[in-house]
């Protein structure tokens, strides 16, 4: 099942390479910023971009296995930084593009927090913590905050942080830790309440973007427009920190 997912996941990417597209794989989190990313870099360069979204680790299991991405906007900073030490990445493309941060999201609860101390509810969702960075710091807060047994007990794990977001929209849990930036621009009906996790609570999420080996000019291009002031501002409005 995995040879054949991988399978579908090279030739789409394929497709893109052949009608000349620049391929990039981007953490789920930070796919609606990508988006606005993409149009802006593409009418100032003349370059289409092709995205496929997924989990970090899912992203860089398919890399390893030789799925032709040629960016990879991860969502934390090992995976890049270990796709360079084996050879996957060019050395010394890797950088900082945006710095994540966590929220206890729930649209139908006015306290959120407190619902998630006492323990009255069904269902939190988190991404799952093997493969999601953000799901990694979920379960660190969790631990801090020594509510791991119990949420873990209650929990439904999503592939990617975009899945956990969906767990809680649809009803199927009725808490979520989700990326603060999923929020930005949400009905403001489906606000709810927005608990924001303290960053000293887990592992910063440093989101790290990286060329991928065969340096394609065009692929760098686009990681130096992630570091233009334009993109940056973009980012920012996005609800992502921002590296120096």
């Amino acid at each position: 099942m995995r040879a054949c997912a991988l399978l579908l996941v090279v030739l789409l990417v394929s497709s893109a390479c052949a009608d000349d597209a620049l391929t990039v794989a981007v953490a789920s989190n930070f796919s609606r910023t990508a988006d606005e990313l993409a149009v802006e870099f593409t009418a100032a360069s003349g370059i289409d971009v092709r995205y496929s979204r997924g989990s970090t680790g899912k992203l860089y299991a398919q890399i390893l296995q030789g799925a032709p991405y040629q960016v990879f906007l991860a969502a934390d900073a090992e995976r890049p930084a270990l796709l360079e030490e084996s050879g996957h990445a060019v050395p010394g493309s890797r950088f900082t593009y945006a710095t994540g941060a966590l929220v206890l999201w729930s649209p139908g609860i006015a306290d959120c927090y407190d619902t998630l101390v006492r323990g009255s509810y069904n269902h939190v969702a988190i991404a799952n913590p093997d493969t999601a960075p953000y799901g990694r710091a979920a379960r660190q807060f969790l631990a801090a905050e020594g509510l791991w047994e119990t949420a873990s007990q209650r929990a439904v794990y999503g592939e990617s942080v975009g899945q956990a977001l969906q767990f809680v929209s649809t009803g199927n849990a009725q808490l979520g830790l989700v990326a603060r930036a999923q929020l930005v621009g949400i009905a403001r009906a489906n606000i709810g309440c927005q608990w924001p996790v303290s960053a000293a609570s887990h592992e910063p999420i440093e989101q790290q973007a990286v060329v991928l080996a065969g340096d394609d000019q065009r692929a760098r291009r686009f990681a130096e427009y992630l570091r233009t002031d334009k993109a940056r501002a973009i980012i920012a409005r996005h609800g992502y920190e921002l590296a120096p």
